[in-house]
């Protein structure tokens, strides 16, 4: 089985959840239509929390995530968002257990 996981939590300034999902939200389509390691890119609004967005993502292998943050995409979200972001965490991890949906 195996995956390489990624776990970010951005922060954003008040009231920016609006600008700041259709840039992630684009991110997060061009990678799974275009990156053939991406195999999961879920975008989450936490409930009772409007200045977080959650982003759960499963690449094949440590290099198919270097290959996205690399890519021509990821840097135009990267650049677009940086107004509305005040702080992010990231947390990676292997797959070690996939649940039936």
């Amino acid at each position: 089985m195996g995956g390489y996981v990624v776990l970010v939590e951005f922060r954003l300034k008040s009231g920016s959840r609006g600008d700041f999902r259709p840039l992630v939200d684009e991110n997060a389509k061009t990678s799974t239509r275009d990156e053939a390691g991406c195999r999961r890119f879920d975008v989450i609004e936490p409930t009772g929390d409007p200045d977080a967005v959650l982003l759960y993502e499963i690449y094949d292998d440590r290099a198919a995530f270097d290959a996205h943050v690399a890519s021509r995409h990821y840097a135009k979200f990267d650049t677009a968002s940086a107004g509305y972001v005040v702080g992010k965490s990231v947390t990676v991890g292997e797959l070690v257990c996939e649940g039936a949906l």
